[in-house]
């Protein structure tokens, strides 16, 4: 009597996985995404955004030990799609950037804020802030310093 049961179940899935796969394929939506990157790895760099700074490097110059400083690096999307910024991390908790989450349209500006702490910190510091974008190459590296003075005690 098992067996029957087995036997039973094993012909009903045979039957049911033989429908029409037709009709089912039918009322799936097959648009096409325009991707830039095609299987085969081939890019076509033309349609891709193209992320320009007006700078990648900024000196701050002498600051005080405690200071909190900022600087804007500024960037235009010179691509013909738009520009989409994934993620901006600094090297060390020091430094924060905040950038534009919204897609950047060909032809307009964004920003990258970036806020340098120098509390605990002393001499010459060497900073970056690692850029992700919707680019070939996805990864722009800001860099800035600064000479953080320590305060003398009187």
């Amino acid at each position: 009597m098992k067996t029957f049961y087995l036997l039973s179940i094993f012909a009903f899935s045979i039957f049911a996985s033989c429908n029409d796969k037709k009709s089912n394929s039918d009322s799936l939506n097959t648009e096409i995404i325009n991707n830039p990157i095609s299987a085969d790895g081939e890019v076509d760099l033309d349609k891709l955004p193209v992320m320009k700074f007006e700078h990648e490097e900024y000196d701050f110059g002498a600051i005080m030990q405690g200071e909190k400083v900022s600087h804007t690096y500024k960037l235009k999307n010179i691509g013909k799609s738009d520009l989409l910024i994934t993620s901006a991390k600094g090297s060390c908790g020091c430094t924060v950037p905040k950038y534009d989450k919204t897609p950047i349209a060909p032809g307009k500006e964004g920003q990258i804020e970036v806020v340098f702490d120098s509390d605990g910190r002393q001499g010459i510091q060497h900073k970056t802030v690692t850029v992700l974008a919707n680019t070939q190459p996805n990864t722009v590296t800001l860099k800035f310093y600064a000479d953080v003075i320590v305060p003398t005690e009187e």
